[in-house]
């Protein structure tokens, strides 16, 4: 993985240099919150992006240069009861492309279900066995995808470990009585999401999305007609799956991240592939057709 440190390079690399996989930031937003408590939201905010920045979530070694670029916006919506609160919150990560400066969004994902405990002062500490709280296993629950999609991107199949992890955080989960852990939700819930990515019949979602990244964005710099061939190719792979199982989770979270990507990518293709993509991009969302119609223009 080109992430990974050769064994020699590790043994001879100063620990200080050495460090955790993601690089995190937290905004908490209280605006539809009526509540003078300012300080525990502060530190509720402080808390999640350590937790997300200090934990080493993986037996890999990053540099600094290397870590995983990640968002967190929880909107708090309501505090229905002392220390329970009501959110929902977008999450956005995003990976370099190769000899540039643009950082290509990986996973761009809403969740409405966020309800958990949150008491002044909490430390947030995750174990692997056993369901925590709430709040811990929906922040590690998405560590771990968030690491899963980038690996993903970077080597075929490469994020395996990483959403067996989440998984497992996800069946610990689901007697704990908070929403959006089970299959009986909504589609593209917690539960649909790491489903797909562990479901050998998206396999070839999986792998698509690799070739993608690697051997399309990676190489667009230097040629990127051929590399506008490689993603279309790419994309017809992923629309083939996509016309056995339409709306499937880990289809909308690669249309919710490369959606606008794709269509700034072939607004300066030629004609034929600008119609070959458009009509491929109209399958896989077609509720997208104002944003696909520049393709065209």
């Amino acid at each position: 993985m080109l992430r990974v440190f050769s064994l020699l390079f590790i043994l001879l690399t100063p620990n200080s240099i050495l460090s955790q996989e993601l690089n995190s930031k937290v905004l908490i937003n209280t605006e539809k919150l009526q509540s003078s408590e300012i300080l525990i939201f502060e530190e509720m905010q402080n808390s999640i992006e350590q937790f997300l920045n200090n934990k080493i979530w993986t037996d890999d070694r990053f540099q600094n240069e290397e870590k995983i670029n990640c968002n967190f916006i929880i909107n708090i919506l309501n505090e229905p009861s002392s220390n329970i609160y009501e959110a929902t919150v977008q999450i956005v990560s995003s990976r370099p492309i190769y000899n540039s400066s643009y950082e290509s969004i990986l996973f761009n994902h809403g969740d409405r279900e966020w309800i958990f405990e949150y008491l002044p002062s909490q430390n947030i500490e995750f174990t692997e066995n056993g369901f925590n709280d709430n709040l811990t296993s929906l922040i590690a629950f998405y560590a771990y995808i968030i690491i899963g999609i980038d690996y993903d991107s970077f080597e075929k199949l490469g994020g395996d470990g990483s959403f067996q992890k989440a998984w497992k955080i996800l069946n610990e989960s689901q007697n704990s009585g908070y929403k959006g852990w089970d299959q009986f939700g909504s589609k593209q819930n917690r539960y649909w999401i790491c489903e797909n990515f562990i479901n050998p019949k998206f396999t070839p979602v999986r792998e698509a999305i690799y070739n993608y990244h690697l051997n399309g964005l990676d190489t667009f710099h230097s040629n990127p007609e051929e590399s506008r061939k490689i993603i279309l190719d790419n994309l017809k792979k992923i629309n083939d799956v996509n016309t056995k199982n339409f709306n499937s989770s880990i289809l909308n979270l690669f249309i919710n991240a490369k959606s606008d990507e794709i269509t700034n990518m072939f607004k300066e293709a030629k004609l034929s592939d600008k119609r070959n993509v458009y009509n491929v991009m109209m399958e896989l969302s077609p509720s997208n057709s104002d944003l696909f119609n520049k393709i065209l223009e």
